[in-house]
């Protein structure tokens, strides 16, 4: 099949006759067959959202080094031949994998909830077969080809990319694409005598029309010349599916993953070698260096970070945000920069009534009065500014007195080339006219202004003087509409362009797209939290600065996209650090901006709404969509805000770095533990005729703790730690792990004397191995209280019910098993009564010096807590 050329900027200048033969279609459109055979061809003109495959799904929630650092510890157990110890590990990889595939469906049936799914028809021309007459009618969307001829009127989303034959006053909002706030005119491109040079956007064409915008005001006829994924739509939207750079939360998590992996690579060798050579039994040695391994192997850690990944899931939908990307809740926690899209996050992405001014910049109703009056009587009321007129002005009394007082007598209709448009009225035998519209278009045409109540005539400085408050007006992002008048006496006759001559300026209606009223307030919050926010949009740089201004954002230089396009990549880095306000951008400006944030070290979140905004919205760390915008936005993002509002994603931020929090104090303290415990080992390596602890022991022990510790998901967090950004620190997890180990290892040792010359479990190689068992299990589930925030236990945020509730649980679990019909498979002994109270005394003195050694440790490290 012959393959046209799609949209492409030839085709917004070339003449009508020659897009029709470069898309073998004419005027009349295509015949029925040749439409059936080119959807066979071209397929369905539609872009289905993408769906990653059971398959791609598993393996996503596979990938990770505490999987892998779990599966290299199933592997050890399998090859000693300790099957128990192996099945329990298994288990663990499953439980981990299965919750991540849980909450990712989850999420999806949440967003495809949010996602309008309905069938829309376009008008099109075809012909029954050669030599028939063409015809208008209805079909679905998804059965247009490139060729097709469509119709197009108000409120009718555009279905295709499409190049206009046609026009009559046709104005489509695209801002979905460009970014830009108002709607623009579309028509055919005018003759020219020469090629005149291209826009430098394809959007910026006003002989083409882009699949996913829609019409705003006015009618046109247009062929189609691109469908489903090769429409310039598609083509940004398929980025939705393009692979994700890795994210802030996927490299700590990998560094952190890889510190425990190589601990154990640097351990168990050390283990082994000391036992088997002082020992000389290789076999001893090599069970000791198997209790290394399971003692510094974290076996719930994905479990445990799963879990708190889907409460932190669960608290955000609470708080009107669904999360896609389960990581993204700890990439939000780590979120140190917020890019965002002007149009629709920061303002309401409407036009809304400011202000009436005179010809002198003083503010006066009278130019407003004047607008309504024309608006009230005019045809067409589907421009934006027109309806924001009527919004402020219009009332049951305004709207009777009117007609009681004006009858309208003719009407000079508006269209994107006048850019102006007439109404006459008849009031006491008197006509007058009132024009409206574009201030390059009225000025021309008044020869007078009011002033003081009095026309004033215009001379040269009078109009320089005007042109330069229009500009400022401007430069403020305001939408300037000029408003003109002029008596006339009463005629029967029609009125006509000609007539809009010699008018007297009244004023100007200023409009702007108002700023969100949480905004602002957001934009604090956010900062306070250790947030700065830059803007990112595809307006320009005038109405760019002005809201940023009106929300709190320090504006400076503002870059253009121009700017970003000539910048290197070391230039650009530095520009991004020091700029707030970016404007006029293209999506690759805006992906490129977001890149150059996460080279310099950033963690950078994105909020956009458009298909324009999908490729940033897949480099950011965390990308985020509000649940209005476009389905193509929404697939390429992490989380989907419920509610279009800052304040929202501000309180989804706290959740996430308390989910974060959480995570961390099992990593951190969890990780220190177990290297203490592993020192204990290697000491005991070198004197114990006996290993210490078993392995399936130890791996008891580590379940019954892991199992208490899955509460910590509901445990509080310390104020403090969530005002600033929180990341995993690989290199932070090493310094606590070498400072809170060897404490608890120091213990261990204690406990090793008092077992060893208090009650002679030299002899007893199972007493030895219960009471470590037991000392161990316990200081780990006590440790947890004591280094869990930066105060004392009982002062600050106190440790949840739940968290003190699993720890007594499994504590009372581990005493109480020595006892059950478990502790033979376990290999486990009781325990004497006397023993408790030493017991007692060695857990509240390791109590008392994690404290102390957390007090000094907080002050010189005080952003660890």
């Amino acid at each position: 099949m012959t393959r046209f050329p799609g949209v492409a900027p030839e085709l917004g200048d070339a003449p009508v006759l020659t897009v029709f033969r470069q898309l073998a279609s004419s005027p009349k459109g295509l015949t029925e067959t040749e439409a059936a055979d080119r959807l066979l061809g071209y397929g369905d003109n539609h872009l289905d959202p993408a769906r990653d495959g059971v398959l791609r799904r598993i393996w996503a929630a596979v990938r990770s080094p505490f999987v892998a650092l779990l599966a290299g510890l199933g592997v050890v157990f399998a090859a000693v031949g300790d099957v128990r110890g192996a099945v329990t590990v298994a288990m663990m990889v499953v439980v981990s994998v299965l919750l991540r595939l849980w909450q990712r469906t989850r999420s999806e049936r949440a967003v495809g909830a949010v996602r309008a799914r309905v069938t829309t028809t376009v008008t099109v021309r075809r012909r029954a077969g050669e030599g028939y007459p063409a015809t208008e009618r209805e079909v679905p969307t998804a059965d247009l080809v490139p060729g097709d001829v469509v119709l197009l009127g108000p409120g009718d989303v555009v279905p295709a990319d499409i190049r206009v034959v046609a026009a009559t006053d046709l104005v489509v909002d695209q801002s979905a694409l460009s970014g830009e706030a108002l709607p623009v005119g579309k028509r055919p491109p005018a003759p020219r005598p020469r090629r005149r040079a291209l826009p430098p956007q394809l959007v910026d064409m006003p002989a083409l029309g882009f699949a996913g915008t829609s019409v705003v005001g006015g009618s046109a006829t247009a062929v189609v010349v691109a469908t489903g994924g090769a429409t310039y739509f598609g083509s940004l939207a398929a980025q939705a599916t393009a692979p994700r750079a890795e994210s802030s939360f996927e490299a700590g998590v990998r560094r952190v993953g890889w510190t425990l992996i190589r601990f154990m690579l640097v351990m168990v060798p050390i283990v082994l070698v000391v036992n088997g050579t002082v020992t000389g039994n290789w076999a001893q040695a090599s069970m000791f260096a198997v209790a290394v391994a399971v003692g510094l192997t974290p076996e719930m850690l994905p479990v445990i970070v799963t879990t708190n990944l889907a409460r932190g899931a669960s608290a955000l939908s609470r708080q009107q945000v669904i999360v896609k990307r389960l990581d993204a809740i700890q990439d939000l926690a780590a979120m140190d920069v917020l890019c965002v899209d002007k149009t629709g996050t920061l303002t309401e992405d409407r036009v809304a009534f400011a202000h009436s001014i005179d010809a002198d910049g003083r503010p006066d109703g009278e130019a407003a009065e004047y607008a309504y009056l024309a608006v009230h009587f005019q045809t067409d009321r589907h421009d934006r500014l027109d309806e924001a007129i009527i919004e402020q002005l219009a009332g049951d009394d305004e709207n009777l007195l009117t007609d009681a007082l004006f009858t309208k007598v003719g009407e000079i209709g508006f269209d994107h080339t006048r850019r102006r448009a007439t109404v006459v009225v008849r009031r006491a035998g008197a006509d007058i006219l009132v024009t409206k519209g574009d201030p390059d278009e009225i000025l021309p045409r008044c020869t007078h202004a009011r002033r003081a109540g009095e026309a004033v005539e215009l001379n040269t400085a009078a109009r320089g003087d005007l042109a330069d408050l229009v500009r400022a007006y401007a430069g403020h992002g305001m939408r300037i509409l000029a408003v003109a008048a002029r008596p006339a006496p009463a005629r029967l006759g029609d009125y006509t362009e000609d007539d809009e001559s010699g008018l007297v300026l009244v004023g100007f209606v200023g409009f702007v797209d108002p700023v969100r009223d949480g905004a602002a307030a957001a934009v604090e919050t956010l900062a306070a939290h250790g947030i700065p926010v830059k803007i990112l949009t595809g307006d320009n740089p005038h109405v760019a600065a002005q809201v940023a201004e009106q929300v709190g954002v320090r504006v400076g230089d503002v870059v253009v996209g121009g700017d970003v396009e000539a910048a290197d990549d070391a230039d650009l880095r530095a520009l991004v650090e020091r700029t707030t306000v970016f404007a006029k951008l293209a999506p690759a400006h805006k992906a490129r901006i977001v890149t150059a944030l996460r080279a310099t070290g950033r963690v950078a979140g994105f909020i956009g709404d458009g298909v324009n905004d999908v490729a940033a919205l897949r480099v950011a760390d965390v990308g985020i969509a509000p649940d209005t915008a476009t389905d193509a936005a929404k697939e390429a993002a992490d989380l989907v805000l419920l509610e279009r509002d800052l304040g929202v994603l501000a309180r989804g931020v706290v959740e996430g770095r308390r989910t974060l929090g959480n995570t961390l104090k099992y990593v951190n303290i969890t990780a220190s533990s177990n290297f203490g415990t592993v020192l204990t080992v290697l000491a005991a390596s070198a004197f114990l005729p006996f290993l210490p602890i078993l392995p399936i022991q130890l791996v008891v022990a580590n379940l019954l703790y892991d199992a208490a510790q899955i509460a910590l998901a509901w445990d509080r967090i310390d104020p403090e730690y969530l005002r600033a950004p929180r990341r995993w620190d690989a290199r932070g997890l090493t310094r606590f792990m070498l400072v809170f180990g060897p404490v608890s290892s120091l213990f261990d040792l204690s406990t090793f004397a008092v077992l060893w010359w208090v009650f002679g479990a030299g002899s007893n190689p199972l007493l030895f191995q219960t009471g470590w068992y037991v000392e161990g299990l316990l200081s780990q589930l006590l440790v947890v209280l004591v280094l869990r925030g930066r105060a004392a236990p009982m002062r600050g945020s106190r440790p949840a019910r739940a968290v003190v509730a699993a720890a007594a649980g499994a504590g009372l679990g581990g005493l109480l098993l020595p006892l059950s019909p478990l502790a033979g498979p376990l290999r486990l002994h009781p325990l004497p009564v006397s023993y408790l109270g030493w017991l007692l005394l060695m857990l509240v003195t390791y109590a008392v010096a994690a404290q102390l050694i957390k007090r000094l440790y907080a002050r010189r490290r005080p952003a660890w807590w």
